[in-house]
């Protein structure tokens, strides 16, 4: 058992094998996160002390050079000996949602696209309050856990899910093939800090990718039952036509007139009357500045990696910048190719300990 100490938290955290992150929202401290993966770098920290190893971890989420100064990731960062860290983000959630671990019984289910999913998901109990842009960790019968953002208002007791099946995926597939209406599952959450600030009155850019759309819709729908309206620029990025999905709801709603949705096709196979390129060089092309926005992603990483480069360098205050990059889970061939490649480039310094005065880093591959 080691110990956890926060500099942001008032009581010490205990642990015995899990990540740092894994004790601080097991104990209901809003550390900030997102992936869960090591592939936004959403829990960057600084570790003040004390020794733990770090699994694997894109490079651009965690540098060598940030590595060297001691910083580290809490949701890959395991502690050995007893700890002190301080998180680095400013972006806490505003509302702190008690984490809940309760069964659900899926009570519907549709294919709204050739890969993507729909699941609505009844919770035993009382429904599960969330903030809008929040995930919940869902449990299958016999498969591995894995994150999945809700859609709905945070208001609905019904939870919706848009799960795209991943080529091999061991739970997409499960989901897409097997699941039937009835079935129970367990479900935990909620998680994350890229979510809709309840006292955020800015406007609102929205960029999703593929399945992204799921916690774009939710924060859209909640945006628009606050007490002001205020712009609200979404942008939804797929690769061709049979790709969309929600377009009747997103274009009833962009009716008003303080609502704008874009479609933007990156290979579409013939001619189409939506927007054409990747969704950062849409909103580059529409928008001469960002100054004043709240700007909120979700996607594949390099979606969201390119769309948040450009959301600062329109000038978006990074405070205000929230991003949620959708990874594939370690089991699935094609994350662990691009992982093993990113652990690769970081060379010896993957495989050695980082020591400083203090503080100790162990980095290790994960088998």
């Amino acid at each position: 058992m080691t110990t956890i100490t926060l500099q942001q938290w008032p009581r010490p955290l205990s642990t015995t094998r899990g990540t740092i992150l894994d004790a601080a929202l097991a104990a209901g401290v809003p550390y900030p996160h997102s992936c869960q993966s090591g592939d936004c770098g959403s829990c960057k920290s600084r570790l003040l002390c004390g020794e733990v190893t770090m699994d694997g971890c894109a490079p651009e989420a965690l540098t060598a050079t940030e590595r060297a100064d001691g910083l580290i990731l809490a949701c890959r960062a395991r502690p050995i000996t007893d700890i002190e860290v301080a998180w680095l983000s400013a972006a806490t959630a505003e509302r702190v949602c008690p984490l809940r671990r309760v069964r659900a019984t899926v009570i519907a289910k549709e294919a709204v696209t050739h890969d993507i999913t729909r699941l609505r998901l009844a919770v035993k109990g009382s429904p599960l309050a969330f903030a809008a842009g929040q995930f919940a960790q869902l449990t299958f019968h016999g498969r591995p856990t894995r994150p999945y953002s809700m859609a709905n208002h945070p208001g609905e007791a019904a939870l919706e899910f848009h799960i795209r099946r991943v080529p091999n995926g061991v739970v997409s597939s499960y989901v897409a093939d097997t699941v039937q209406i009835g079935d129970t599952l367990k479900l935990q959450g909620p998680y994350g800090t890229a979510c809709l600030r309840d006292t955020d009155d800015r406007p609102l850019l929205l960029a999703a990718g593929g399945s992204g759309l799921a916690p774009m819709q939710s924060i859209l729908l909640a945006a628009l039952a606050g007490p002001q309206p205020r712009p609200i620029y979404l942008y939804h990025g797929v690769r061709d036509l049979c790709d969309l999905y929600e377009v009747e709801l997103l274009t009833t709603l962009a009716k008003s007139s303080h609502i704008r949705y874009t479609p933007v096709l990156s290979m579409p196979a013939q001619a189409t009357p939506y927007c054409t390129g990747f969704v950062h060089e849409a909103i580059a092309a529409d928008f001469p500045t960002l100054e004043g926005f709240a700007v909120y992603l979700a996607g594949p990483p390099p979606m969201v990696n390119a769309a948040t480069a450009v959301a600062l360098g329109l000038g978006a205050p990074r405070e205000a910048v929230y991003a949620d990059p959708f990874s594939a889970a370690p089991e699935e061939p094609q994350h662990r190719t691009g992982l093993l490649s990113a652990l690769a480039s970081l060379g010896a310094l993957v495989s050695q300990a980082i020591r400083q005065p203090r503080r100790r880093l162990v980095s290790q591959e994960v088998a």
